[in-house]
């Protein structure tokens, strides 16, 4: 997914709340380096343990961007879909904290 911040920003730029500072494209890039240093930071071993811990946190963190996709989708079906993703938060907070636990 970081990787996509950067190739095809614009859907995400709209998950970016109004009221945060600059502009949203740079908020785009900026959790899409985030993405991919958790991603870096989680598939090497000496690193691990504070990758699990950051990817919990950054789960946790794209939270409300993810209800903000559900809030403003456009068609009954991709508001569906947006919902549906919602619960799988948890349990992709609770892999990474379970990655941090056994590195």
């Amino acid at each position: 997914m970081g990787v996509l911040h950067f190739a095809v920003p614009k859907p995400f730029d709209g998950l970016i709340p109004r009221s945060l500072p600059g502009s949203r494209r740079a908020w785009t890039y900026g959790s899409g380096v985030a993405e991919l240093a958790v991603a870096a930071a989680v598939a090497t071993p000496r690193t691990r343990r504070l990758g699990g811990l950051a990817a919990a946190l950054l789960f946790l963190g794209v939270f409300p961007g993810n209800v903000k996709m559900a809030v403003d989708a456009r068609t009954p079906s991709q508001r569906a879909i947006a919902y549906a993703r919602l619960p799988l938060q948890w349990p992709m907070i609770a892999w990474a904290l379970k990655v941090r636990d056994r590195a």
